[in-house]
């Protein structure tokens, strides 16, 4: 049984940790987050000590592993996007591999950075990236591997287009502020960019066509496959005969005209991934920073306009 500590313990991700710690017969000794009304916790770990200031969670952190012998093997961490360089670090620091939610950063820089520290402690760097073990994402992978060995020289052609609506309380976030999220790009769409070049192939051309604070939409150009995506937490874009359903979120991934059905399947990947974590088979560095280079240049780049090769949807944004 492994010891994790959890920061960022009353966000919206950080319930599937605590599942997938409970699932993989480990425990929460330790959990950190400003807000304290997180009843959740009573659900998986209700033993678990709980802070809502850094400095006392580093103490304990400290005195537990030195007052018991014991040591927190492992740290979750669920808190804001631009605050996991500095959790990770922490988490290296006092013995521990790190487990990230994604973006594992907001810049390849600081990939690299932890790069050295992690040469520095001997320890490891995991980053959640749910989707590679997707069964649907995995048959696409396959299907599209075996295609390329016929066909070495294939481009496949792809829409991207990933709605998930978000109210005011979004802008008034950290989510809202580019700053600390990394963006649109960053927040909701950097586990696709993922997924697609670890199917399709690196990215060899970047465009942004449209960038406001609740859309973002372009087309990259990857190994094997020219990509048109549009990424929006606005509600009013999502197509009528979705809304009509009652559905607030809506993601479409097509391949040559043809859809990938992926819409269910999702409980149990945060628990998959810390399975293959535990057992030494995680994600770390090397694979996260293709996408976070892809988000960070689109966070930089000047949007062009509809010009060239861009998303149809696109045309819905005044």
């Amino acid at each position: 049984m492994k010891n994790f500590a959890l920061i960022g313990a009353a966000g919206y991700i950080a319930p599937r940790h605590m599942k997938a710690i409970k699932e993989t017969g480990n425990t929460l000794v330790a959990a950190l987050d400003p807000y304290d009304g997180i009843g959740v916790m009573d659900s998986y770990f209700p033993q678990a000590s709980f802070f809502t200031e850094f400095e006392r969670f580093d103490r304990f952190v400290d005195k537990w592993r030195r007052d018991s012998g014991n040591k927190i093997d492992y740290v979750s961490i669920c808190s804001p996007n631009y605050l996991h360089d500095s959790h990770i670090r922490f988490a290296l620091r006092n013995g521990a591999d790190a487990i990230s939610e994604k973006p594992l950063v907001l810049n390849p820089w600081n990939v690299d950075q932890l790069k050295v520290i992690e040469n520095e402690t001997g320890k490891k760097i995991y980053n959640i990236l749910q989707l590679r073990l997707h069964p649907a994402i995995i048959a696409l992978r396959e299907k599209v591997t075996k295609e390329l060995q016929s066909n070495p020289h294939k481009v496949y052609d792809i829409d991207l287009t990933y709605f998930t609506s978000r109210g005011k309380w979004y802008f008034v976030s950290w989510k809202g502020d580019e700053t600390k999220s990394g963006g649109i790009a960053s927040n909701i769409g950097v586990h696709f960019f993922d997924m697609l070049c670890w199917i399709f192939g690196e990215v060899q051309e970047n465009t942004v066509h449209l960038k406001t604070s609740d859309t973002n939409a372009g087309f990259l150009k990857l190994k094997h496959a020219n990509v048109k995506w549009f990424l929006s937490v606005n509600y009013d874009y999502i197509p009528t005969a979705i809304k009509a359903e009652g559905l607030s979120t809506y993601r479409s991934i097509t391949v040559n005209g043809e859809a990938i059905e992926f819409s269910g399947g999702f409980a149990d990947l945060h628990t998959k991934s810390y399975n293959e974590i535990l057992n030494g088979n995680g994600f770390g560095l090397d694979e996260a920073y293709g996408s976070i280079n892809t988000v960070s240049a689109i966070r930089n780049l000047e949007p062009i306009g509809l010009k060239g090769e861009y998303h149809p949807f696109c045309k819905i944004v005044p």
